[in-house]
Parts: C-alpha cells; structure tokens; sequence
C-alpha cells in the first residue's frame, strides 16, 4: 500500500473584489404589482399597532416570511433597513412547518424603522402607480437607469426604490413570532436575543433568575410556572425549547459472556495518549483500572446503584482495550488512557447540569483534545432548532481546539419498525456523530436516522456497533459482556481519531477529514438519500491502515490550510499524465469547524467554505463535482439556494465530492499546461466576519488502469515547491515514543 502524503506549500490568498451587479427579480417571474406593496403596508401597520402595546422588550421582533429557502443575497436589503446592514438585525431562522421548505427569519428592530419601512413603501406604490401602472417586470426594473424619474418625489431614491421591489418578490409577508412553549415540565428556552440584559429582560416579565440557571445571554433554565407565565406575556420571545429531564437513549449490557471467558490482564501504562471520556460511571473493580483516571462529577448525596457504572464501564474498555476483548475488531491503534468523567447515573438527567459540567470539564483539561461522548436523549431532536446541548458541545469545539466523537442514540426495542429521529447531542456539527451497523454492514435494528436541521448529514459515518444476535463485547463491572448500541460504536471511531490526532500528530480537521473520506470510499453513500441519514458517509474501516494508507493504485494526499480571505488557493498540483491523459478519478473531503449560532436556527453554521478541485481550465478550475457555485469556471451561472445546500453542500462544514469510479470510466483530457489545482472559498452568514477558519483537505486520485504513480507524483511537486512529507507509521510511532521519553541530564 502507498503511504499517505502531505503536501506543505504557500497557498494564495485573493479577497473578493468583483462588485455585484444591481438586483432584479429573476427572469421570466411574475411581475410586481403595487397590491402586493400595499397587503405589506397593512401587516407592518397591524404590527406597529402590536408593539406600540408591549412594553417588556425596546423594539419589534418581525417574522419575514419567504416565498423559498433563500440565500443570503436574497434577503431582505431594503424593507427594514436602517442605517447599517439588514442583515444585523437577524436574531432568528426556521423554516416553515410546509411540504415545501421556506424560510421565515426574525428581525429584532426599532419602531422607527417600521415606520420609515411603511412610508418607503408608500412612496413606491405611488411611484409604481404613477410611473408603470401598478406594476413592474424584470426588464422594467434593468432599465431603470435609463429611466428620468425625480425619485425623491416620493420619498425613496433608486437604490430603495429598486431594493423594495426585489425584496417584494422574494417575500410572502410579515407577523409577530409566536413559539409558545407547550410543557408542564422545567424546560431549557432559548429567547431571540434583543438589546436587554438575559435577568433584567426575565425580571421584567415577572421571573427572577439566578446566575446558574443561565446557560449563555440567550438560553436559561425555566420551571413550569415561570415558563406559563413567559409564555402568557410574551410569547413572541421564544425562539425555541426542550425539556430539560431526558432518558438517556443507550442499550444496557444484554447479557453476560459465558462464564468460562478468559480471565484477561493488562501491562500496566506508560505514556500513552489520553482520550476524554463523558459517561455514567466507572468501576474502578475491572481489570483495566489502572489505565482509568476516573473522576466522579454527580453528588455524593445522590445514591447510586450497581447499574450505574455498567454504560461507563464498558465504553472505557473499548477505548482502553477493545482488540483484546473483541479480537475481531482489532483496528491496530493499540492502548489508550481514558480520564473519565461520570456526569450522570443510569435513566433520567438533566441536559442543563449536564452541559454545564461539559464546559467545565473541557475547560479544565486542556491536554485531553479528543472526547467520547455516548450518552444522549431519547427524544428526537427538533427541525428547526439545534439543540442547546449540541450548540454548547459546537461552541466549545470551535473555541477549545477540541473534537467530541458522539453517539447517534438508539430507538427502543419496541420503537423497531418506526423511524425515529436521533436525539441531542447526535445534532452537534462540529462533532463526529456515529451510527452503528451489524457485521455484514447494514444499519442496525435501532438506528435512528438524521438528517439535521432538514440539511445537515448527521450521523457522520457508521461503525460496528453489534446488533441483535450478533453483539458487541465489553468488559462490565461483572466480567465480559455482551452489547449492541451506538454507545459502543462511538468509541471504535474515538480511537481512531486519537490515535491519528495524538499518535501520527495531525491537526483535528485533517483528522475528521480523513474518517469520513475513507468511510465514504468511491461509492458516494453521503449522497444516499436512503442511505445516509442512516449510515452517514459510509462505515468506517476496521483498521487504521485503511484510513491512513491508500491502494497500491492511489495516490493519497492531505493539506492543511487557513481561509483569512475570500479564496485560498492553490493551481499548482501536477496530476501525472500518461499518452497526453490524466489517467484518474478523484475525491476529495474538506471539514472545518466553524463558528455557530443557535439564534440564527436552521442558518446555524456561520461560515461557508466552498471546495473546487479539478483540472485548471481557461481562468478557473473545472471541479469534478462541477460546483458552479462562484463562476470559478470563468463562466456565469444561477443556482437557487434550495439547490446549492442540496447538491453542493453549501453552509455544510463537511464536503466530500467525488468522480464515480467504474470499469468504463475513461482518461481526462489535459488542459493547458496540464495543472490541477483546488480553491477553497469563504463566505459569512453574519456581516461581521468570524476568525481565520483552519480547514483539513484530503485528496485521492485512482488510477484508472491500477499504474501506481506515486513517485512521479511526488517527484513533480517538489519540482514545483511543494514539500513533500509520506506519512509513515512505524516513523510516526517512533517519534511519539520518543516524544513521551523522560529524559535525564548528566549532573
């Protein structure tokens, strides 16, 4: 097998500086009449008439309702604009519970702008009226330039003029947000963020807070009187919640090994990496004990039984010894430490407690940079929001340097033949998420499927978690045991990323990027709209060779990089060539970890990076995905926003593209100086832009006829500058070993 190869180099920087072209509605759409302006008029009037009678909040809070999944450029610009960007003013998105997805965004604004909103739209009905006859088209609204029209007659000028029109035709019209929570247990909510302090806005309402019942400025702990009583006086504040008591969704041990199981022992530990584990708790009677730092995080006054440490117990032993207990399983990564952390007993928790003991714990233990996370929630996870547990757990990923790899949860015995939603944290994005197969790779029995936020591919990929008649072994408190669950499949891919994160020493998005592009193989699962919110990309190999080498036929490589502009890239990649051909297929998988908002709902991920690779064409790439997306072909294009989270994953912080390998697949055609190269492009949902955002590439090229090109490869990149490293694993371990050595100086 070929070793991997990373590729250092000085990739290019290149902000955005095409200015874009003044809107209009798309062509051939129905016109704008000045009706429509005037049913806006009423609504934003009825809604004047609403806030001026509330007095708990400064401002209005305004659903906009959209004809469509829109995209950013689409939005709103000139009703409800003020003196800054409109899209400041957003503090809420869901789409809309129909058939056809539609967005509905919630804009926090003064009354003054509702004013001058319905006054600019007065003037453009008058104008339209006067100057077009009540209505206005495509063409109309591109030859406006050419037009003589003393704007400022009717209190607008071009640019709202045109603004209005446009922001017309993409919405359906405005009201007044109404989230009631329905519940008669305490719950967590999260409010739409206005300019009033998180216990001054509670107390104005009538409820007073304590500071530990405050999970960040938006989200709190709430019990069921002061939730009615929220409810009652301001409806229009919830943005979303969840009961905060929840059965934890995992599959207890089924039953007992035999009893004549060999009694197994361990060497005692030496420097091994240490893995994090978020679990029930640990018995510190099994024979691997020494290997576990256990730290008890519940109360001591609450009582615990012998059942309590049996989910714990037996997700530590995969992570410190899963290859001697399963043989079959083993994956080559060898031992690792685990500290663990017991934050809750077997049955109900409080997601609230929980949450905050994970930002403690993170925090607290800076060397540990990979997490287990198998304990989740029987309840499904909600459309339109993310979870707040699956928010803090992104939150403290994208600000920690951290990865968590955590369970997809199960459905119940009696839940078989439904299909069920997975339940927070499954919904974190920045996490690995993992659903289980059986051995011959199939979704197991009690899978519950994704996708998250009706976009999202969550699970992320998939791994042996047993089944029935076909379990899992473990080692419980009792002796060995036997198990299914994705609590048991989470910790086979947690060793895998430790071992390459702590052991061969790449950074976390390269790691990510490297589980999921060989889970995903050539076969294109994620795209699966049967498949993948089941399995995710794929299933991950068994042994660690096959993630980290590649066939004899391939050519392997990774590259790390930090977008700090619009593009970064990099057309200096020299894919061998063979008879005038580029005798490959190719793929290719990005991850990131970006910044998140759970205020912005179904526009969580702030930041958007977009990957083009493929051969250089003219000015541009031609990407083997044929992403469109930012004419990078030279070329102009238009694609709805429904379209582009669809085919191209856009706002998605993990993107695997790939050419469909098959016996039929001929060479590509060399273009210009026979350069290959990738782009890695950058937007922002908020108008302020977030930090550098470190991303992970990997790229395979297979070799259509099974020629094993690598050294040619290799030999033409460093022509070019590129410093080329093979990632060796028996150097790599050497080097780590050596690392963890304690060194004596001679006196």
């Amino acid at each position: 097998m070929n070793n991997i190869l990373q590729l250092k180099g000085t990739l290019q920087e290149r902000s955005h500086d095409i200015r874009p072209s003044s809107r209009n509605i798309p062509k051939n759409s129905p016109s704008i009449d000045s009706d429509k302006l005037k049913s806006f008029v009423s609504q934003l009037n009825a809604l004047a008439d609403y806030w001026t009678r509330q007095s708990i909040i400064k401002g209005c809070l305004v659903d906009v309702c959209y004809i469509d999944v829109i995209a950013k450029s689409n939005r709103i610009s000139g009703l409800l604009s003020n003196s800054g960007s409109v899209n400041d003013s957003v503090v809420g998105a869901r789409f809309a519970n129909e058939v056809t997805r539609k967005h509905v965004i919630t804009h926090h604004v003064s009354e003054k702008v509702i004013q001058d909103t319905i006054k600019k739209l007065e003037g453009c009905i008058k104008l339209l009226d006067e100057i077009f006859n009540g209505k206005i088209t495509h063409d109309l609204i591109s030859g406006l330039n050419d037009k003589n029209i003393k704007y400022e007659k009717y209190g607008v000028t071009k640019t709202n003029f045109r603004n209005i029109i446009v922001d017309s035709h993409y919405i359906e019209g405005f009201k007044v947000p109404n989230n009631s929570a329905n519940t008669n247990n305490r719950s967590i909510i999260t409010v739409y963020k206005t300019n009033v302090d998180l216990t001054e806005l509670m107390k104005g309402i009538g409820i007073n807070i304590q500071p530990d019942k405050i999970l960040s400025e938006t989200t709190l702990l709430l019990y069921p009187d002061e939730i009615k009583l929220l409810s009652d006086k301001a409806p229009y504040l919830i943005a979303m919640s969840t009961e905060d008591i929840s059965k934890l969704s995992f599959e207890e041990v089924v039953d007992d090994a035999s009893s004549d199981a060999t009694i197994k022992t361990i060497d005692p530990p030496k420097d091994e990496p240490i893995v994090g584990v978020i679990d029930t708790l640990f018995d510190k009677s099994v024979y691997f004990s020494e290997w576990v730092d256990f730290r008890k995080m519940i109360n001591e006054e609450i009582p615990t039984e012998s059942k309590d440490y049996v989910h714990g117990t037996s997700v530590s032993s995969i992570i410190v010894d899963g290859p001697t207990i399963h043989p079959e399983l083993d994956d080559g990564c060898g031992r690792f430490k685990v500290r663990h952390f017991g934050v809750a007993a077997q049955g109900q928790y409080s997601a609230f407690s929980i949450m905050k003991a994970i930002r403690e714990i993170v925090t607290s233990n800076p060397d540990i940079t990979v997490w287990n996370l198998s304990l989740g929630s029987d309840r499904e996870i909600n459309p339109n929001f993310i979870s707040p547990e699956a928010a803090i757990l992104d939150e403290i990923q994208y600000e920690n340097n951290v990865i968590f790899v955590i369970a997809g949860t199960n459905k119940r015995d009696d839940e078989s033949r439904v299909e069920k939603m997975i339940g927070s944290p499954a919904d974190s994005i920045n996490a690995i998420v993992v659903n289980s197969v059986n051995s011959k790779g199939s979704p197991a029995t009690y899978s519950r499927k994704g996708l998250v936020l009706s976009f999202f591919n969550k699970p992320d990929v998939s791994s042996y978690g047993g089944d029935k008649g076909d379990y899992l072994r473990v080692c419980t408190p009792t002796g060995e045991g036997l198990c299914s669950g994705t609590s048991y499949a989470a910790p086979w891919v947690t060793r895998k990323i430790a071992y390459l994160i702590e052991v061969l020493g790449l950074n976390r998005e390269v790691a990510k990027a490297l589980i999921i592009d060989a889970a995903a193989g050539w076969n294109s699962i994620g795209n699966n709209t049967k498949l993948a919110p089941f399995v995710g990309h794929g299933v991950v190999p068994k042994n660690i060779e096959n993630i980290i080498k590649a066939d004899n036929d391939e050519i392997k490589f990774i590259i790390s990089g930090i977008s700090k502009k619009w593009d970064t890239y990099a057309y200096n990649l020299p894919v061998p060539i063979n008879n005038n051909k580029h005798p490959f297929v190719a793929k290719a998988t990005l991850c990131y970890f970006p910044s998140c908002s759970i205020n912005q709902g179904v526009d969580y991920t702030n930041t958007e990076l977009d990957i083009y690779f493929g051969r250089i064409k003219g000015k541009g790439i031609k990407s083997i995905n044929k992403n469109c997306q930012n004419n990078n072909d030279g070329e102009k294009h238009y694609i709805y926003e429904g379209n582009a989270r669809k085919f191209y994953r856009k706002w998605d912080n993990t993107k695997h593209i790939n050419e469909i390998f098959t016996d039929r697949v001929l060479a590509r055609d060399v273009y210009d100086k026979g350069m290959w190269g990738l782009s890695v492009k950058s937007k922002e949902r908020l108008s302020r832009r977030s930090n550098d955002i470190n991303f992970g590439l990997v790229v395979t090229l297979k070799e259509i006829n099974g020629v094993n090109r690598i050294n040619d490869f290799v030999h033409q990149c460093e022509l070019l500058g590129w410093l080329v490293n093979r990632v060796d694993i028996d150097n790599k371990i050497d080097i780590y070993n050596k690392a963890q050595g304690i060194v004596t100086f001679d006196k």
